[in-house]
């Protein structure tokens, strides 16, 4: 059930789905990805957006299911497509943008951390120059970038074996 103008409205079941068990799922979600350090109303329209059987919706569908504003929606976007966890693209044939989730949301996510590392990398590098390799400060920033630049071997590792073993093929094959 949703309430909206201060009347209860029964919607439909979704694709079959119940509403309600699918709004619980979602707000449940939303939660975990709040802990994580997720804002709150991102973390709920990413979630929906999750739910989603066509991983595609409006803002107004979304300010709809979620009973939010249309401008808690614009925020909270602006920060999933900054990041990377949805895309904005234009409803064909019309002058309304929709927002999709990619079904490989995380891969895609995990990708774009590795130019973040980079630029942190270089930052951190020069950072020790600057306070001075033999300093503590230079010692724990220059720790920082080896862990970054391990991090991004790792990383390619590790995305490299998710997409062998989505394609069914063991790992060095």
């Amino acid at each position: 059930m949703i309430t909206g103008k201060g009347t209860a409205v029964e919607r439909e079941p979704e694709q079959g789905r119940d509403g309600r068990v699918v709004s619980d799922f979602v707000e449940r979600f939303a939660a975990e990805l709040v802990v994580a350090g997720m804002g709150r109303m991102p973390s709920r329209i990413f979630s929906c957006l999750m739910a989603e059987e066509s991983g595609v919706l409006t803002s107004a569908e979304l300010s709809e299911r979620l009973q939010i504003s249309p401008a808690a929606v614009s925020g909270a976007m602006r920060y999933l497509i900054q990041v990377g966890l949805v895309a904005k693209e234009r409803e064909p044939g019309s002058r309304r943008d929709r927002y999709r989730v990619l079904n490989d949301v995380w891969f895609e996510s995990l990708t774009r951390r590795d130019e973040i590392m980079l630029r942190w990398i270089r930052v951190l590098k020069d950072g020790e120059a600057t306070v001075g390799a033999g300093t503590v400060a230079g010692e724990r920033l220059a720790e920082s970038a080896a862990f970054f630049e391990f991090m991004i071997d790792e990383l390619h590792g590790m995305l490299g074996r998710w997409r062998e073993h989505r394609a069914g093929r063991p790992a060095g094959e």
